[in-house]
């Protein structure tokens, strides 16, 4: 059987009913950028994350830029990032014009809290922690960095909605955390959207007026702005999913456990999970020294599997001119050349999910 690696429409269609209402009542109120609909998303996602503000934006890359931009972080300035995150976390540093200083990851695919220190000169004003796959960071160890060292951190959480460490959900930890809700995400939109949740009432009043042009009031412009804003209707539907959210990414963890339980193949490394912390499985990511075969053999058996990610930013075109070099970060590398990502979706039936597993069971 054929066995697609998203299905975005399944899950549309459990609450189908619900987001047409939203949408309808959006549409008839006649108003559609900066109305009730953000503003009440911005106060449920900041109570469901367990911090003071959230200001909705446009996307996730603009998150990442105006969060550095708000933290005055730009020329001259250095930002430690992991060397295996998706290329817009290092934009919305470049983006700023700061620099860039990668870290290898660890064991889960996140930051290496134990190789941050050796990186850090006088020029280095931030931490940027990205929770990749929905697995969460070791949170007390960078916390404890930055602290000592007088850094801010700023989360990436475009892909860990609702994972917890320690109880405490990802995106409160950080002075500023960004969030993205392109439509494969666990809190994903229909369209682009993004956030940024923080517990600092000066910072969320800047992150405002640099979304608005650079203005608290209309015509009076305070700085050289941006135009980001989180639009009535994408706020609007995203307040119908965020009701549902933590019983999507419970689907999610049952299909991630029963991946967990019955995948048997010693060709294939499966993700761990953090202790003390809990995973939302945005990606279901394993590791094997035979990707390119086993990615065929899946491909003809109609199973589809997806690299996340191929290149490591360092190595795109677009950094060439930082002059990194093949070898500059073997694990990054490594995990280049290894991981491969399973369908794992909302929706996803447990007949699909069986040819997936039948087919790696069954892979010599």
């Amino acid at each position: 059987m054929r066995v697609n690696f998203n299905i975005l429409d399944r899950q549309y269609k459990k609450y189908q009913s619900e987001y047409e209402q939203k949408a309808l009542k959006v549409l008839r109120n006649g108003w559609y950028v900066l109305g009730e609909e953000v503003e009440n998303f911005e106060r449920e996602f900041a109570q469901y994350i367990g911090t003071r503000y959230c200001v909705g934006l446009a996307n996730g890359l603009d998150a990442l830029t105006i969060s550095f931009r708000a933290l005055g972080i730009g020329e001259g300035d250095e930002v430690i990032v992991q060397a295996n995150a998706y290329i817009a976390c290092v934009m919305g540093i470049t983006i700023n014009n700061a620099t860039p200083v990668f870290v290898e990851p660890d064991t889960f695919y996140n930051l290496d809290a134990s190789k941050i220190e050796e990186k850090i000169t006088n020029k280095t004003k931030a931490i940027l922690v990205v929770h990749l796959y929905g697995q969460t960071s070791d949170m007390d160890e960078i916390l404890s960095v930055a602290k000592r060292h007088n850094l801010k951190v700023v989360e990436d959480c475009a892909q860990s909605h609702g994972s917890l460490y320690k109880e405490k959900k990802t995106g409160s930890f950080g002075d500023i955390a960004c969030f993205s809700f392109y439509p494969s995400k666990n809190l994903g939109c229909y369209g682009d959207g993004g956030a940024i949740t923080t517990n600092d009432e000066s910072l969320a009043r800047n992150i405002k007026v640099l979304r608005n042009y650079g203005s608290q009031k209309r015509y009076y412009n305070e700085v050289v702005g941006f135009n980001s804003r989180l639009d009535e209707l994408q706020a609007g539907l995203l307040r119908v999913k965020l009701g549902h959210l933590d019983e999507l990414n419970r689907e999610r963890e049952l299909l991630a456990l029963r991946y967990l339980e019955m995948i048997k193949n010693d060709k294939i490394l499966l993700p761990k999970i953090r202790e003390n912390a809990s995973a939302v499985w945005h990606l279901f990511v394993i590791y094997t020294k035979e990707r390119e075969q086993l990615q065929n053999y899946l491909f003809d058996r109609e199973i589809s599997t997806v690299i996340h990610y191929p290149i490591p930013p360092y190595l795109s075109e677009a950094y060439e001119y930082l002059g990194f070099k093949h070898g500059d970060f073997p694990i990054t590398e490594d995990y280049a050349n290894s991981v491969l990502s399973l369908p794992l979706y909302n929706g996803m039936t447990e007949e699909e999910q069986m040819a997936v597993i039948e087919a790696l069971n069954s892979y010599e």
